[in-house]
């Protein structure tokens, strides 16, 4: 019998449940994010209705958080801090486990992608790359020496602290940090906040596409820097504006003015800042990384 792995796809607004033996073969569902007891009873149900025709190894849960991926905490597996309604300090992977009894892998949505990337896409055969999203929010997952970063709890990289450009007077999204974190000033809600619009419905020549990349090549520089990626995958919907690749490249190139003496800035740019080679499968397709990797697959 073929071996198969379940995946879910955690999202503040909705979820993705999948089952298959890789990448290439997942039969997926989706439905809305509401409650915690309803959305995770819907997720338990698609397995339980899998584990009737045929053993499941395990399930990667690839979540929106704060998250506690330490497995050696009391709160392993709990969404923690989040200010979604009704979501803060729930026991996500603890009730998954209690009513299906399998093996559960569990991480952030972002390390789940970049997991996905190494195994799979744009980060294949890379030692040391980061990916970051930004789109509601803006989030990564950091690859070094192959191995996910944790630390204290997982990076946040959307909340380092950067400028304010001297002409963009917009106050920020972030509630915790206003228009001084990453996210407060370029998330999706920030691009709103400050046009007006939406980020979908502003022309490709609109000033918004310059002022986005600076601000996003601006936090680059920083994770270039501290963390010296090969590669740095840019996901999200926010990076569905192709036309913020181009601007990104070169604002990175100026900013880093010859500093960081490697080819794949120097020359190969267009190669170093890229999209998710899994494009927006990259989350689902991370969750299913989290458990293969856990039970030696791959």
């Amino acid at each position: 019998m073929k071996e198969l792995y379940g995946a879910v796809e955690a999202g503040g607004t909705k979820f993705i449940c999948a089952v298959g033996g890789g990448p290439d073969e997942l039969h997926t569902v989706r439905f809305a994010t509401t409650t915690p007891e309803e959305t995770i009873a819907k997720a338990v149900a698609f397995f339980k209705d899998h584990l009737s025709e045929q053993d499941l190894r395990g399930i990667g849960i690839a979540s929106f958080g704060p998250v506690d991926p330490d497995k050696n905490s009391s709160t392993y597996g709990y969404i923690t801090s989040t200010p979604k309604p009704g979501w803060a300090n729930t026991d996500f992977a603890g009730m998954m486990k209690e009513k299906l009894d399998i093996p559960i892998a569990f991480d952030s949505d972002t390390n789940g992608a970049a997991l996905g990337e190494y195994f799979w896409g744009a980060g294949k055969g890379l030692s040391d790359f980061i990916y970051l999203t930004v789109g509601t929010g803006v989030g990564g997952g950091i690859i070094a020496n192959g191995e996910l970063v944790h630390g204290m709890v997982h990076p946040e990289m959307g909340h380092i602290h950067i400028p304010v450009k001297e002409d963009d007077g917009y106050e920020g999204i972030c509630p915790y940090h206003g228009n001084r974190c990453f996210e407060g000033l370029a998330s999706g809600p920030a691009i709103e906040g400050r046009w007006n619009m939406r980020g979908e419905t502003i022309g490709r020549d609109h000033k918004a596409w310059d002022l986005e990349a600076h601000y996003i090549s601006l936090a680059l520089v920083n994770y270039i820097c501290m963390l010296s990626p090969k590669r740095i995958i840019l996901g999200g919907g926010v990076m569905d504006q192709k036309q913020l690749f181009p601007l990104i490249r070169s604002k990175v190139f100026q900013m880093l003015n010859g500093y960081v003496r490697s080819s794949r800035v120097l020359d190969d740019i267009d190669e170093y800042i890229v999209p998710p080679a899994l494009g927006n499968r990259a989350g689902i397709i991370g969750a299913l990384a989290l458990i293969m990797r856990e039970t030696g697959a791959v």
